[in-house]
């Protein structure tokens, strides 16, 4: 009944991206040793996705290299002359070194040719970093757009923040971005915080350990958060309202929380 549960569909498909893109990671990193050695007119024997031992699912020969996928999904390896690799081929080392083998090469062209797959490695990985932020971006919300100002947990209130502050200079600093307050407190030991209270414009001290007490319980992530407003978007047909009526627009403003979460308040609609 188990295995009747399981999305058999899904989960191919996910093992299948799996296998792919582990598949391209060894095929680039092994690249990086095969190039190198190429360049230096190193023999390579063999380039192999996955390991094969006694036997290959696919091999081909051109040139000198033998090109085949293994059957054990564990990675992959380039046999290059001359080198005690993946292969453990010993007995090629009791000979006396050939010019085309890596143990002849100079050490700075060996030392190229084992680090090249992990520099390929980084690169790949700073290439995906620069391409997820290119098309994602990073989300930023402007301090301008806060038209509710900041949320405050017990920390924030006792250096005298409240909810709903703007948060709108530190050390006279202009901020530009929602969570540059933490970063400057810890960071750049900031020691005021200008506020934009309701129509007033106030300076905060902020005490010293402040750092101290962001640190603990996990960094106080709540420090201030952004505040909005808690809207109804929709009523399911299944709620079950104790008490008045409910509708899409209506916003809390507080509840009663005990066993059955009842909620005691709410405004009208907002008018835009």
């Amino acid at each position: 009944m188990t295995l009747l549960a399981i999305d058999w569909g899904s989960t191919l498909v996910k093992t299948g991206q799996f296998i792919l893109s582990f598949s391209i990671l060894v095929v680039l990193h092994e690249l990086g040793h095969f190039v190198p050695a190429k360049f230096f007119k190193c023999r390579v024997e063999k380039f192999y996705l996955f390991f094969n031992p006694y036997f290959s699912l696919f091999k081909i020969k051109r040139g000198e290299t033998e090109y085949g996928i293994g059957w054990v999904p564990f990675g992959g390896f380039v046999k290059i002359s001359g080198m005690v690799d993946e292969s453990m081929d010993k007995e090629q080392m009791k000979l006396p070194p050939a010019d085309y083998e890596f143990r002849s090469k100079p050490a700075w062209q060996r030392l190229i040719i084992m680090i090249g797959g992990v520099v390929v490695n980084v690169v790949l990985a700073i290439i995906i970093f620069i391409g997820i932020t290119a098309y994602w971006g990073d989300q930023m919300l402007p301090v301008k757009n806060m038209q509710y100002g900041v949320a405050t947990n017990d920390l924030a209130k006792k250096i005298g923040l409240k909810d709903g502050d703007n948060i709108i200079a530190i050390d006279n600093r202009p901020v530009t971005y929602f969570g540059d307050e933490t970063s400057d407190v810890v960071f750049k030991d900031a020691k005021t915080f200008t506020v934009k209270r309701d129509s007033q414009t106030i300076t905060i001290n902020i005490p010293n350990g402040l750092t101290k007490e962001l640190a603990k319980d996990g960094g106080n992530a709540d420090f201030v958060a952004i505040r909005f407003p808690a809207v109804v978007d929709s009523v399911s047909t299944t709620a079950k309202i104790v008490e008045g009526t409910m509708q899409k627009g209506d916003q809390f403003i507080s509840i009663n929380i005990n066993q059955q979460l009842i909620i005691t308040k709410w405004w009208q609609p907002l008018k835009s």
